[in-house]
């Protein structure tokens, strides 16, 4: 009722939405992270969950941090990252056109938004030199997504959904890519189920990075962090920390 401007407008909202439209296309934002994001048909809903993403990334981040958001959908994370971290250095990138138009609306001239495969788009003098790279990839088992919700099937995009066989496909590609782009003692964040953090972790390992896992039960929601050891760190020398 707050969204719409006249009764017209209501009922033919409501029409959308008794005829199966998630609320947020309907309305046109989604509320995360305390900020409207605006939404489009057929972009990726910002899910609640994805907020634990959001917080250990702004946990792990320094001043001044330079970011990379893959599967960026509609730039919820990178706006929340944007929102909460003082001069941070933001790039966004998805795969899908009408995600790259909206993560545009979200996060404006404040952002490098690209549209391309994952790290694909990014300039090579990013490499090495990035803080932080967060990625909320499709996760969801191929064989589960006729599960879901019709709301999420039918009106979100397949490619934001299916992470193939065991539903890590993206995010062991997202892993394997890190260590060329993450700076010395950078993090790579990625959101996985309980479920798959396992596998996750596993993959991070192979790949050099020293994993952790972060668990809300309040949001039901796991990200797996790993983190790019230093020269001093990978050969037992203390940092600057300790």
């Amino acid at each position: 009722m707050s969204a719409a401007r006249t009764p017209a407008e209501l009922a033919a909202m409501v029409h959308r939405r008794t005829a199966g439209l998630p609320v947020e296309h309907v309305v046109g934002w989604a509320e995360f992270c305390g900020m409207h994001i605006a939404v489009e048909p057929g972009v990726f809903i910002p899910r609640r969950r994805s907020e634990l993403l959001v917080s250990q990334a702004v946990s792990l981040a320094p001043l001044g941090a330079v970011v990379v958001d893959l599967c960026c959908g509609s730039g919820a994370v990178g706006a929340a990252l944007r929102a909460a971290l003082d001069g941070v250095e933001l790039y966004a990138v998805d795969l899908d056109p009408a995600a790259v138009r909206c993560a545009l609306r979200n996060l404006g001239t404040s952002a490098q938004v690209y549209e391309g495969d994952l790290y694909g788009p990014l300039s090579g003098s990013l490499r090495g030199r990035v803080h932080l790279v967060v990625a909320n990839a499709p996760y969801v088992p191929t064989d589960e997504v006729d599960l879901m919700p019709a709301e999420s099937r039918m009106h979100e995009p397949h490619v934001a959904l299916d992470g193939g066989s065991d539903g890590l496909d993206v995010v062991r590609r997202v892993i394997s890519g890190a260590g060329d782009w993450l700076a010395p003692g950078g993090h790579l964040l990625v959101e996985v189920s309980y479920r798959q953090s396992g596998k996750t972790v596993d993959a991070m390992a192979r790949h050099g990075l020293v994993p952790q896992v972060a668990n809300s039960d309040e949001l039901n929601a796991t990200v797996v962090v790993g983190h790019q050891p230093s020269s001093r760190e990978s050969i037992g020398l203390p940092t600057a920390d300790e």
